[in-house]
């Protein structure tokens, strides 16, 4: 079973997670959480951190997406986004794992292929914990 970024602490819902969209209320942070909601619909086992600056979606302490606001877009990103189905062909990158879409306020977004990728590492992330043998 290859390895995975782990991270420690992550709960249902993280306060921190809301102080930083409390501080991000132009149509950036709003773009962001919109996304960042669809992460944590994906089901009841979605729980959450911050992490390098940003709100982190994880299935137990396996990582598998971000919503990130930055000056003029937001990234929505895949921490094993390299090995994700992408036919709409969305994702960016180059990194051996992670990938991102980026969002521009006021541009048309493939909200349904977003979507389609948030739902496939959701998935991969929830396989990986259910496949991983006891004290990994």
């Amino acid at each position: 079973m290859e390895a995975r970024l782990r991270f420690a602490g992550a709960v249902t819902r993280d306060p921190d997670v809301e102080a930083w969209f409390a501080t991000r209320n132009d149509a950036l942070g709003v773009l962001a959480r919109a996304w960042f909601e669809r992460m944590r619909d994906c089901g009841q086992d979605v729980v959450e951190l911050v992490h390098d600056g940003c709100p982190v979606a994880c299935v137990q302490d396996v990582p598998f997406a971000y919503a990130n606001a930055f000056t003029k877009h937001v990234n929505v990103g895949f921490f094993m986004g390299a090995f994700l189905p992408d036919p709409s062909a969305l994702l960016k990158g180059t990194g051996k794992r992670m990938r991102h879409v980026k969002l521009f306020p006021g541009e048309q977004t493939d909200a349904s292929g977003l979507a389609a990728l948030i739902d496939a590492a959701y998935r991969d992330a929830r396989n990986f914990v259910a496949e991983e043998p006891p004290f990994g």
